[in-house]
């Protein structure tokens, strides 16, 4: 076949393809909302190219024609096997729908683990209210007198720009780390992620039930109910999935407990995901605003009831209208 057969055989192959190739580019680049149609014959017509430059080459129809091709075939492999980062837009998505569509997928094991963090706290925490001896059970002496210090209404010092920085970094730190240990310990049979949550929650009843009976709820409150919002919530959703994977090692079906194992922490990771933004959340809130005490307890209070009912009504309403 001569060359001027060959051109005139694909002509119409190469200029589908590179027309095809320029839509899918202008999208990748987000010059375009939707993707190209026809882009499902891309594959097929990715090999034909290729394999009409090996033709080409073979049968020496000229560097101009082969270099054609080649660019073409090159452009193809960009767009056929480039890896996609996530975009602003799909992370978007996810935080507006994916994952409070999640949390509602989760709801028996959310709703569990709310329970093993809540009922603890509020039995100790009353214990405490009753009895303050109690606390010491929780807590060790030089803790509970520095709470007592921190808390103290001429106690509370406001903190420098440049102190507020550093303990941000320092709450991204803590509660990522408490919420991977309730996490990861779910690998344990589901025990591990039972034993940090209610271990938190009864830490966390004995700090509150102990600074309410010292007649310190009126620092305490309006310091932690700004970030509690979304700090408890994540802690919750840490252990819902947590004992998600401790059901995956309990009843892995017909797989393997290792390919259950692995298949459910995959599956747990829009969770994971959702978890991790609520407490970066949490850690810029309680560095930047629940440390701020020129503003009055009131405001600091409707900031923080607005925030637990903008919470919920996110994870109850998110995502509905897009599934």
């Amino acid at each position: 076949m001569s060359r001027e057969a060959f051109e005139a055989r694909y002509a119409a192959d190469w200029r589908r393809f590179e027309d095809l190739l320029g839509r899918l580019e202008r999208f990748r680049r987000g010059a375009a909302a939707r993707g190209p149609a026809g882009a499902g014959e891309f594959p097929a017509l990715y090999r034909r190219v290729c394999h009409q430059l090996a033709l080409a080459r073979e049968r020496s129809y000229g560097a101009d024609l082969e270099q054609r091709l080649n660019h073409l075939a090159l452009r193809g492999h960009q767009q056929l096997y480039r890896t996609e980062g996530p975009s602003w837009r799909g992370i978007g998505e996810f935080l507006a729908a994916g994952f409070p569509a999640k949390v509602r997928a989760e709801a028996r094991l959310v709703l569990a683990a709310a329970a093993l963090l809540v009922l603890p706290g509020l039995a100790t925490g009353t214990a405490v209210g009753l009895r303050p001896e109690l606390v010491y059970s929780v807590m060790e002496g030089d803790a509970v007198r520095e709470l007592e210090q921190m808390y103290q209404p001429d106690g509370e010092i406001e903190r420098t720009s440049d102190s507020d920085l550093m303990m941000f970094g320092f709450y991204v730190y803590n509660n990522v780390g408490i919420a991977f240990r309730t996490f990861a310990a779910g690998v344990l049979l589901g025990l591990g992620s039972v034993f940090f949550l209610v271990h938190n929650g009864l830490y966390l009843g004995a700090v509150t039930g102990f600074l309410h009976q010292a007649d310190l709820g009126g620092t305490f409150y309006p310091f932690v109910i700004g970030h509690a919002a979304f700090e408890l919530p994540a802690i919750v959703l840490a252990g819902a999935a947590g004992l998600r994977l401790g059901l995956a090692v309990l009843a892995p079906g017909r797989r393997s407990r290792t390919a259950a194992l692995f298949a459910t922490a995959r599956g747990s990771l829009p969770l994971i995901y959702g978890t991790a933004f609520l407490l970066l959340v949490a850690a810029f809130v309680e560095a930047f605003w629940s440390s701020t005490t020129s503003v009055p307890a009131g405001v600091r209070y409707a900031v923080g009831a607005g925030a637990w009912v903008a919470f919920f009504a996110y994870v109850l309403l998110g995502g509905r209208r897009a599934a």
